[in-house]
């Protein structure tokens, strides 16, 4: 199947002027001014396979915002070839903005003055979209989002956390192919935050809209992504699934319940002495202990026979691999670019 995004190559550079101080330096850039060249993107490739969910993700200054414009086709590339569902999108905005949503966290993409419905009448007639796409989009914002006690309110008059809504709501509304959502909960509360990941889900396995997100919130990134797309320094350096990064984490936990006993403290202090292995016993609360080990040193089996032989087991957990220390760690360990299957 023929990738719905294809990057190629990509590279955006800018003229970084600098300003020399005092009044002096201000007269003498009139006649003479320096500048310094500024990579944004640096010579990135990847591709997009239709329906996928995919993070993309980087540093401050990592060059994210850069690139999803360039997709947008709101910035021109200095070099280097993308195509968004066939079209090169700073070539062809109309026809890419057809078949695609935008979401900026900091900017609207509505009428400031306007109600929200009128709004939305907009961009109905602007793209064109049919009656059975309009109220199936709206009974799901509806549902989801609760927009209809802001269909007569300004756009200007709305919270972030309305206005938010709203926005997400306007990206989705003509079913477009592509979405891409920079920082979309930014700011937002927990059951919002819930509520707008339950959407993109649901427009992706309803209708196939390709997803992509950037986001510094890794709750977002693991409920609503299986594909991850790292970048740093403006070049990418991991490209894979969510699965195959959490994988290559040796550190793993498990967390466990017992009812306390002197017998149950006992092998709790001797535990690190049957297990070398282990990392660490960390004692949560009364009733409940933390092991950390590393899962190629370890015989899990093993350890998970001897905590039910030893405690009074009351529940049981495996904690999954925590997502933004694997991510760190791969920034810090500089890790080579490569594919993860």
């Amino acid at each position: 199947m023929a990738p719905i995004i294809r990057v190629e190559g990509l590279t955006k550079q800018y003229k970084l002027y600098e300003r020399k101080p005092g009044l002096w330096g201000s007269v003498s850039t009139l006649f003479s001014r320096r500048h310094r060249i500024v990579r944004a993107v640096d010579n990135i490739s990847f591709n997009v396979a239709p329906g996928a969910r995919v993070a993309y993700l980087g540093p401050n200054g990592a060059g994210k915002s850069t690139t999803i414009k360039i997709l947008a086709g709101i910035v021109t590339p200095t070099s280097g070839r993308c195509e968004v569902a066939g079209v090169v999108p700073y070539r062809e905005r109309v026809r890419n903005a057809a078949n695609i949503g935008v979401v900026f966290g900091q900017r609207s993409q509505l009428w400031w003055d306007l109600p929200v419905a009128d709004s939305f009448a907009i961009l109905r007639r602007i793209y064109a979209i049919s009656p059975a796409v309009y109220d199936k989009n709206m009974r799901l914002f509806r549902e989801l989002l609760d927009i209809d006690q802001l269909a007569a309110v300004p756009v200007r008059k709305l919270s972030l956390g309305q206005r938010m809504r709203v926005e997400i709501a306007a990206s989705f509304l003509h079913d477009p192919r592509v979405v891409f959502l920079d920082e979309p909960t930014i700011g937002l509360d927990a059951i919002l935050k819930q509520a707008i990941r339950t959407l993109i889900r649901r427009m992706n396995e309803e209708v196939g809209t390709t997803i992509v997100l950037t986001s510094h919130d890794m709750d977002d990134v693991s409920e609503i992504c299986d594909d991850l797309i790292l970048i740093d320094k403006s070049r990418v350096v991991y490209q894979g699934t969510v699965a195959a990064l959490n994988s290559m984490e040796q550190r793993r936990s498990v967390l466990f319940d017992y009812r306390p006993a002197p017998a149950a403290a006992e092998a709790l202090a001797r535990l690190a002495q049957h297990f070398p292995a282990i990392d660490a016993v960390t004692p949560q609360a009364q009733g409940r202990a933390r092991i950390d080990f590393r899962r190629d040193a370890l015989d899990l089996p093993a350890l998970i026979a001897h905590l039910f032989r030893e405690f009074d087991i009351v529940d049981f957990y495996s904690l999954a691999p925590d997502l933004e220390e694997i991510i760190r760690g791969v920034y810090q360990a500089g890790m080579p670019n490569q594919r993860a299957a």
